[in-house]
C-alpha cells in the first residue's frame, strides 16, 4: 500500500477524533488566570501524557484483545459503534459539557481523555489493523503536534474565530466522526462476512 495513501486515510480519522476544536474552548477555560509559563506547562505535560497513553495502547491494546479472544473485526464494530454514540453526543449537546472535567490538569482531563480518549484510542487499534502501526503513529505523532501547536496559541485562535465558531467546526467534526464510524462498521463486517466464506 502507498506510504502517502495510508499516512491520509490514518491522519484524518485521527484529526477528526480529536477535534482540536474542542480542545481549545476547553483548556482556554481551565487554563484560565495562569501565567503564560505555567500555561506552557500544562501544555507540554498534556501532550506528553497524550504521547504516553496512545502509545501504550497500542503497545498492549492488541495482546489484551487477543487474551480475550476478540477479533480485529469485532473490534471494528464495536469501535465504530462506540465512536459513533461518542459523535451522537457531541452533535447533541451543547459543546464540551461532557468532557468537561475535573482533577490534575495536565494529566487528567487534558490529557486524557480531551486529548486523547476512547474515540482516538478505538480509532488507533483499528487504523493499525488496516494501515499498518508505521502510517497510525506518524500521523498520530502529526496530529499531536497540530495541538501542541494549538494549544500553544489557544487564547488567540478563540479570540479570531469566536466561541460560536469553535462550537460550529467541533460540531462539524463529531458529524464527520460519525461518518468514519460508519464506515469502520462497515469494514468490519464486510470483512467478518468474507472471513466466514473463506
Amino acid at each position: 500500500m502507498n506510504f502517502f495513501y495510508a499516512l491520509i486515510n490514518t491522519f484524518i480519522p485521527l484529526f477528526v477524533a480529536m477535534d482540536v476544536f474542542a480542545i481549545i474552548g476547553i483548556f482556554v477555560a481551565l487554563t484560565q488566570g495562569l501565567d503564560k509559563t505555567k500555561s506552557s506547562r500544562v501544555t507540554n505535560q498534556s501532550v506528553i501524557t497524550a504521547l504516553l497513553v496512545g502509545a501504550g495502547f497500542l503497545a498492549i491494546g492488541k495482546g489484551v484483545f487477543s487474551v480475550l479472544g476478540i477479533t480485529t473485526d469485532d473490534f471494528k464494530i464495536a469501535g465504530g459503534l462506540l465512536l459513533l454514540i461518542i459523535a451522537l453526543l457531541d452533535i447533541i449537546q451543547a459543546g464540551g459539557e461532557r468532557r468537561m472535567p475535573s482533577g490534575e490538569m495536565g494529566i487528567v482531563p487534558i490529557g486524557v481523555p480531551i486529548i486523547v480518549g476512547p474515540a482516538v484510542l478505538t480509532a488507533l487499534l483499528v487504523l493499525v489493523d488496516r494501515y499498518g502501526v508505521f502510517p497510525t503513529v506518524v500521523s498520530f505523532l502529526l496530529n499531536l503536534f497540530i495541538v501542541w501547536i494549538t494549544l500553544k496559541n489557544a487564547g488567540r485562535i478563540e479570540a479570531v474565530i469566536g466561541r460560536g465558531g469553535i462550537v460550529a467546526v467541533s460540531k462539524i467534526m463529531a458529524l464527520l466522526l460519525a461518518a468514519i464510524a460508519i464506515m469502520m462498521i462497515r469494514i468490519g463486517l464486510q470483512d467478518f462476512l468474507t472471513g466466514m466464506h473463506t
